[in-house]
């Protein structure tokens, strides 16, 4: 099934720090972690949601449970709009605080983690990165000729997320899409999980062809809006089209791209001419969709560091930028090259 990703925990209020410790208990457990692991898990939850309240006045932590490649982890992102750091490595020095404690707080994250990063800029904030193996195998050590890491996350109160991904991969394509069905809940979760189902019986390689395919399949639904990728690794092209508000875009060393969707809604109306927009994967390694709009002037050179971390932490960076907490967000981020 179709869902959130991550699930979202406002930790600005230390009365919610044990609701969340039980979740993440709750959640390793459900993922048959070994009951030492989970007690490692509880102490980085503590140090993450501590660092919130000391340093940041509040943030957001990010908790989904993932199988990848069968390996089974899970991820802990932390997110504030505290200062920022100047000297990211000095801090995680122990003994290092600006808080007279006694400055064993990220340092013990990145010890206790089988993954660590974070990225922190100055009068921005940071996002945090932990993530913990069931059993502990590199994801970096399993190569792809295109990495692909979304961000989910349902409106707060609801059971199930309005927004949705999938990807599919063969020999020679990559296929993606992003999807946003209209409204939020457990309707517009349904939308985009019919939606997915056809994706995946689709047997057309071009994305306009993918979203005719898929629109007659989902017209008892309330529809959706999405924009498909269809990566052809051996003519090294990238063919992309959207309908409706999922926003797109893509980077290179030297140039940028906006891709812009067409209006209507998937299942309901949809332009009788519509076009693959086709891209040469040698100008551009790096393609953002995102459910909320990315505004023009998201400058990716102000962070010019952030593209040397975990796709995790660029996610979640993107997150942190453009979420509205008042509904669905997603963002998923596609790494590749030619």
């Amino acid at each position: 099934m179709v869902d959130a990703t991550h699930k979202s925990f406002d930790a600005s209020d230390r009365s919610r720090h044990a609701l969340i410790k039980k979740e993440v208990q709750r959640l390793a457990v459900a993922c048959q972690f070994a009951d030492k692991r989970i007690a490692e898990i509880d102490i980085v939850v503590a140090e993450i949601t501590s660092n919130f309240n000391k340093h940041a006045k509040g943030g957001e932590l990010l908790i989904g449970c993932f199988k990848e490649d069968g390996l089974v982890y899970i991820e802990l992102i932390g997110i504030d709009q505290g200062p920022g750091m100047n000297d990211v490595h000095r801090m995680m020095a122990d003994g290092f605080s600006t808080k007279n404690t006694l400055g064993h707080g990220l340092g013990s994250i990145k010890r206790l983690a089988d993954e660590f990063d974070v990225f922190s800029m100055k009068d921005w904030g940071t996002v945090l990165l932990a993530r913990f193996f069931r059993i502990y195998k590199p994801l970096e050590k399993r190569k792809r000729r295109i990495h692909v890491r979304p961000l989910i996350v349902a409106k707060p109160m609801e059971i199930r997320s309005g927004d949705g991904y999938y990807v599919d991969h063969s020999d020679r394509y990559t296929k993606i899409m992003l999807a946003d069905g209209l409204g939020h809940g457990v309707e517009a979760n349904i939308a985009i999980n019919q939606a997915v189902s056809a994706f995946k019986q689709c047997p057309y390689q071009s994305p306009v062809e993918v979203i005719r395919f898929i629109h007659p399949r989902v017209r008892k639904t309330r529809g959706l809006v999405a924009t498909v990728v269809v990566i052809d690794h051996d003519l090294k092209q990238l063919r992309i089209a959207g309908v409706g508000n999922i926003s797109a875009k893509l980077f290179g060393i030297s140039y940028s791209k906006k891709p812009l969707p067409y209006n209507g809604i998937i299942g309901h109306n949809i332009p009788n001419t519509m076009h693959d927009q086709v891209l040469d994967l040698q100008v551009y390694q790096q393609l953002i969709l995102c459910s909320d709009g990315i505004r023009s002037r998201w400058d990716t050179s102000r962070m010019a560091t952030l593209t040397r971390h975990d796709l995790s932490i660029q996610v979640a960076a993107v997150y942190k930028e453009f979420a509205r907490r008042t509904d669905d967000m997603s963002v998923l981020i596609a790494k590749f090259t030619a």
